[in-house]
């Protein structure tokens, strides 16, 4: 079949383009991320994308944290904690940082917040976008690579100060198998074979899952060890949220399979929870 864009004038076969980021930055580069915040009037003081943030001007802005992902007998688990910060002061409570991207892929994020809720909402139109011009969905693969393009071009936001560190899973259906695509702040993407965390508090998030982890958990085992790892880190990491029954507030969970992308109910986090602190009560 013969490829209709070639029968229209420049314009409009750019307007076709499956990467619709691509088209923002083509022509109306104003809505981008990375020109959004580096033009704020508000981004610290700043107009020019070369110019560094301050140290003291850095703590206005709410950052978030921490976000993990690792796999179970059917796909993987991504979570994130609630905690959004500015400086030395907790900006939000409820902050979400675990999103949806399409039927089989979700994306949690770490670093400033504007920018990285930005960022969410745009691979997800992304994702959408593509689907529509070419008619098909996006394999597993080519959507970290998307997504890679995107944090690529956030780096001068990096170098303001404005940080944007994404955690990729999707449910592959060719491979049937979930996958985890970790980035670093060029755009580098990475595959993970068992578990990943990004953030201040991933470090202890880390060992915690390294200690605990096994292959073929279940739904259960894996909900009991993501409360676990954000819980330390919690206690490790002022800038990470742990579960707060008082409020009512739990960590975002979701499951990413071949059933497609679930999120996990509040009163199940809460009645894993209950059994945790019950266990830890004994203990001590």
């Amino acid at each position: 079949m013969n490829d209709p864009r070639k029968f229209f004038p420049l314009s409009l076969s750019s307007a076709l383009c499956s990467s619709f980021f691509t088209y923002l930055q083509t022509h109306r580069p104003e809505m981008t991320p990375a020109y959004r915040w580096a033009q704020s009037p508000s981004c610290f003081g700043h107009s020019k994308m070369c110019e560094p943030a301050s140290a003291s001007a850095s703590h206005i802005l709410s950052h978030g944290t921490t976000v993990l992902a690792f796999k179970y007998e059917r796909g993987v688990l991504i979570a994130g904690d609630r905690r959004a910060t500015e400086g030395y002061q907790i900006a939000d409570h409820r902050m979400e940082k675990v999103f949806q991207t399409d039927e089989y892929s979700a994306i949690a994020i770490a670093g400033a917040a504007g920018p990285c809720l930005e960022m969410a909402k745009l691979f997800s139109i992304e994702l959408e976008h593509y689907e529509k011009v070419d008619g098909v969905r996006l394999s597993c693969e080519g959507k970290a690579n998307r997504l890679g393009h995107m944090v690529k071009a956030n780096f001068p936001l990096v170098l303001q100060g404005l940080v944007v560190i994404p955690l990729f899973v999707g449910y592959d259906l060719k491979r049937e198998a979930g996958r985890i695509f970790k980035y670093d702040i060029t755009g580098g993407r990475y595959e993970e074979t068992e578990f990943h965390t990004v953030g201040s508090g991933g470090k202890e998030a880390r060992l915690t899952i390294k200690e605990h982890f096994r292959p073929g958990m279940t739904e259960d085992e894996a909900i009991r060890l993501a409360l676990r790892a954000l819980s330390n880190a919690a206690e490790e990491d002022v800038g990470t949220g742990g579960p707060d029954p008082v409020r009512g507030i739990y960590p975002t969970m979701k499951f990413v399979n071949d059933a497609g992308v679930q999120t996990v109910d509040e009163s199940r986090l809460q009645a894993t929870w209950n059994e945790l602190s019950a266990e830890r009560g004994t203990r001590n």
